[in-house]
């Protein structure tokens, strides 16, 4: 049995930036070798996308998030004796991950119709902004872009203010939507012998995050309202401030409001007919917010959090970095680890969140360096000699 789920999978990465990146590692994350082939002399453009660099090095720490686990060859796909090097990986991989604009590698002759002919049994994921079809599908754009379409801003922020999401939301979850339709893909290859050509779009996977938002507004056809930190169920749901801090409440049904209630001594809100249901909440949220946020400054946050703790009341603490990687339910899932880096020394990362009985996800390589794995890859899979290798770099193909 294999020790990992993805054992004996090979993915060809010719992604860079985020979203496909993120996907490919997490797939390495899972067992698969992947190998990622970057410019010769320049790599991956998040490769520059710093300060902060590791320590000792040029590597933006924002590579690092989402290159870990995989092999770097340099190969320039523009030539082509580059082209070859790729046909020759792509014909020995069941995937190929790419995010060129829509066209770009047809004219190379790497476009699934192209290496299908070599190997039937590809999986070709392609990610693109707008997705290969449509008046958009040769735009170019980025996650702050689709945020904005997606309608993704305009449920997020103040009333007065649409607000993005601070982490590149959309290429995230571009990023998962990616790595489960490649398993699937694997999975319908297992059964029928074929490979197939995944199309997915950044604007596609924004809007099919909105989720329960966009179904809202398709049943009942009014516009959400932004509301900051608060949320869309039961009240209370949102953020409050404490005498010293934040955190923030869920009491959302009428269990978990009578405990907050008991937790504040505020039994009164029972009795109140506005207050006293779930429903009469909402109808009621400008009446009763007020009131919870008078109550909730009496105290200080960690005064707060322990007595709705006793309460069985679910409420958490708002988290600065530095407070999320010390908290002691973070360090007992052992979310951060660190690996030895040749160039930077012990390197810092953030854990796959994913907890398998039976293939864990165990090793963690730290992102390669820029084309460390050129000559092992090519020599071992694309059956380049020693002497042929040299002459590929004086011409400047690899």
């Amino acid at each position: 049995m294999p020790s990992t789920a993805l054992a004996g999978i090979r993915v060809l990465d010719l992604s860079r930036i985020l979203a496909a990146p993120l996907a490919t590692q997490m797939l390495a994350d899972l067992g698969a070798e992947v190998i990622k082939v970057e410019r010769p002399g320049a790599g991956d453009d998040s490769r520059t996308y710093g300060p902060p660099f590791a320590a000792g090095t040029d590597t933006a720490a924002f590579y690092l998030s989402c290159n870990r686990n995989k092999r770097s060859v340099t190969v320039n796909h523009a030539t082509a004796e580059g082209q070859e090097l790729i046909r020759a990986l792509a014909a020995r991989s069941d995937v190929l991950v790419e995010n060129f604009r829509t066209g770009t590698l047809a004219k190379y002759g790497l476009d699934h119709e192209s290496l299908r002919e070599l190997n039937p049994r590809l999986v070709y994921l392609s990610v693109t902004g707008f997705g290969q079809s449509g008046p958009y599908a040769e735009r170019p754009g980025y996650d702050g872009i689709f945020q904005a379409m997606s309608g993704m801003m305009s449920v997020s922020g103040h009333p007065e203010e649409p607000m993005k999401v601070g982490v590149s939301m959309v290429d995230i979850l571009t990023g998962l939507y990616a790595s489960t339709a490649v398993l699937a893909a694997l999975r319908h290859r297992d059964v029928t012998g074929e490979g197939q050509f995944i199309d997915l779009s950044l604007l596609d996977c924004g809007l099919a995050s909105l989720s329960h938002f966009a179904m809202n507004y398709l049943v009942s056809g009014e516009v959400p309202a932004r509301r900051g930190n608060g949320g869309y169920g039961g009240i209370p749901s949102q953020a409050f401030m404490c005498a010293d801090k934040p955190l923030f409440l869920v009491a959302g049904n009428d269990k978990q409001f009578a405990a907050f209630c008991t937790a504040a001594d505020r039994t009164d809100l029972l009795q109140d007919p506005r207050f006293a249901t779930t429903s009469a909440r909402i109808a009621h949220r400008e009446e009763i917010l007020p009131v919870l946020a008078t109550i909730l400054r009496t105290r200080t946050r960690d005064a707060w959090l322990a007595v709705l703790d006793r309460h069985d009341v679910p409420a958490g603490p708002f988290n600065e970095l530095p407070e999320v990687f010390a908290d002691p339910q973070i360090q007992h899932r052992e979310m951060l680890v660190e690996v030895d880096d040749p160039v930077s020394g012990r390197m810092p990362l953030l854990a796959n969140p994913i907890r398998f009985a039976k293939t864990p996800v165990e090793g963690y390589a730290p992102p390669p360096a820029l084309g460390e794995h050129t000559a092992e890859v090519l020599t071992g899979l694309a059956g380049v000699t020693d002497d042929q290798l040299a002459g590929l770099r004086a011409r400047g193909v690899v």
